[in-house]
């Protein structure tokens, strides 16, 4: 359903920052914190919040306390809690704690694939293929995501067809939805413009997302770009929680409330509260000792302040 304008009149915007956005901190952060975080975004009205990661807490020690977290938050029916899961232990880890949706990933760039996780892009899609039948025999919805889709750390351009072969891959796993992820933060409109049709070409259009990051000050372009090829599904992440690991001083996930204040200018419908996601943002800011790296966010809570 387009609008008047051309644009999607309605926008599906999962939440990703009590996951993604908190993965990277390096101050530990207790689960009732996050409980809370994730709480508050359920009230805002999110359709879809990527609440946890079931991997080695050796890893990423930040998501230890995923368990606890998706056991005590108050659910919402007909919202969608996502975890990332890596393989068969976090996925029956997730399962037991009924997660709704478990997200599967794969490089589009072969260097980041060798060098993140030591084996060749399919290799990688490949390991996941047990987690992906096993969603679906237990009724769980399964969202793959596609990294390094606009631009890699190691090697630089990646070619829409690599993009197109990753989306192909993960279609053929079953999986119900894909992002089609900007993990360093390097695309223009222009290249959005390129990479999306690729992606469009392999797989249904209602059903592929666009995750961008802000390293470069082009998320809400990059988005303005993939609402112009009917992309009606995007990631956000409250208060720009996340950094890039790959950027050093860079930020990573674009800010929900500067998505939310872009979208309400255009008269799309999402469905979410953009003051309660303020509040959330201004939060979970708070505890952290910072503040949000979200100009619509700051910029309300100071008008509030009067």
């Amino acid at each position: 359903m387009m609008s008047s304008n051309s644009l999607p009149a309605r926008v599906k915007l999962i939440e990703v920052g009590p996951r993604d956005g908190l993965q990277n901190e390096q101050q530990t952060i207790p689960a009732a914190v996050k409980i809370e975080l994730v709480d508050r975004l359920t009230a805002a009205g999110f359709p879809n919040i990527e609440a946890a990661s079931f991997v080695s807490p050796k890893w990423v020690p930040q998501m230890a306390t995923s368990t606890e977290v998706m056991a005590a938050i108050v659910r919402k029916p007909g919202v969608v809690y996502s975890a990332l899961v890596p393989n068969m232990k976090g996925f029956e880890a997730a399962a037991a704690v009924g997660v709704d949706e478990v997200v599967i990933f794969g490089a589009a760039s072969e260097a980041f694939s060798q060098k993140n996780i030591n084996c060749s892009i399919v290799e990688s899609i490949e390991r996941f293929r047990d987690v992906a039948v096993a969603a679906k025999a237990a009724g769980m919805r399964l969202r793959g995501s596609v990294s390094c889709a606009f631009g890699c750390p190691y090697q630089g351009a990646v070619a829409p067809e690599a993009v197109a072969d990753v989306v192909r891959r993960l279609r053929e796993l079953g999986c119900d939805e894909i992002d089609i992820a900007d993990t360093i933060g390097v695309a223009t409109p222009a290249l959005v413009q390129r990479v999306m049709p690729a992606a469009i070409a392999e797989y249904p259009i209602t059903q592929l997302s666009g995750h961008f990051h802000d390293t470069y000050g082009q998320a809400l372009a990059n988005i303005y770009a993939s609402l112009e090829l009917g992309i009606s599904i995007y990631h956000a992440s409250v208060a720009g929680l996340g950094g890039c690991p790959y950027a050093k001083g860079a930020t990573g996930n674009v800010a929900t409330e500067d998505v939310l204040y872009l979208l309400q200018g255009l008269g799309i419908e999402t469905g979410v509260d953009l003051d309660a996601v303020v509040d959330a943002g201004q939060f979970i800011s708070g505890f952290l000792g910072r503040p949000a790296v979200s100009r619509a966010g700051n910029a309300l809570a100071a008008k509030r302040r009067g």
